[in-house]
């Protein structure tokens, strides 16, 4: 059997009366990028929460690596290598770029201070080595509130591999981005695979989702409606099955 990044078996989830998630069977593989479709209420955010140790499952199980983990918490979650790039980026755009890829964990040399020239070397190298940037493009001194919005995506992603993140959460990332932004987000997710991760991949838009996804898992009504690999299956067929789902959710 597959020894998957990240398994949910039989994942269930009610607040109250009310069953937000019900008999989730998801898998992220090593080194594989996942994308979560579905529309608004379906249980995307319900179980990324589950994922990332802010929601406790009501049943079910979680497994990192082959192993269960119970009562998965927020930090518990962020040990195992689980980041998230949320859509509003969380980034200090008055600070420096190298700043801003190690805010709150900076690099020390022997002596305990501020090893500053080590982190803008680090910061120049992630950025040109990772996620693409060219070396006319990126300082290690630049603000961030100088970087379009892909570009602070990319930032953000950069900062959570440098951490050991196996795992990235793509949160709805395109939203508020240009079409010309939206492709530079695009070819950095693309970066996370080749860094040898995995990434959940969450957006409304099929297209962002389908062009760098290796598969596709479709959430409706809280409940998985359908899952398919990207490479057997042209966008608009998948499109169709998308909209039979909305409509009666189900795919036949």
């Amino acid at each position: 059997m597959e020894n998957y990044r990240l398994e949910l078996r039989n994942v269930s989830k009610s607040f109250g009366e009310v069953r937000a998630l019900e008999n989730i069977n998801f898998q992220l593989g090593q080194n594989e990028i996942v994308g979560l479709l579905g529309d608004n209420g379906a249980g995307k955010s319900t179980l990324i929460k589950i994922i990332t140790g802010y929601y406790q499952p009501t049943s079910g199980e979680i497994l990192f690596n082959g192993k269960k983990v119970d009562h998965l918490t927020v930090p518990k979650a962020r040990e195992l290598g689980v980041e998230t790039v949320y859509q509003e980026r969380a980034l200090a755009e008055l600070q420096t770029l190298w700043r801003n890829i190690f805010l709150g964990r900076e690099l020390c040399n022997s002596l305990g201070f501020l090893d500053i020239q080590r982190m803008r070397d680090e910061t120049h190298r992630l950025m040109t080595e990772s996620m693409g940037f060219t070396s006319q493009a990126v300082s290690p001194d630049s603000h961030v509130g100088s970087y379009s919005g892909g570009e602070k995506q990319g930032v953000a992603i950069v900062r959570a591999l440098f951490f050991n993140a196996e795992i990235v959460v793509l949160d709805e990332p395109t939203m508020g981005l240009s079409l010309k932004e939206t492709a530079k987000l695009v070819n950095f997710v693309k970066g996370i695979k080749q860094a040898g991760k995995s990434a959940i991949f969450i957006d409304h838009n099929i297209l962002h989702v389908y062009n760098v996804a290796d598969r596709v898992v479709v959430i409706d009504r809280g409940r998985v409606a359908g899952e398919f690999i990207t490479k057997h299956i042209g966008l608009n067929e998948l499109i169709e099955k998308m909209v039979r789902v909305a409509e009666t959710g189900r795919l036949d």
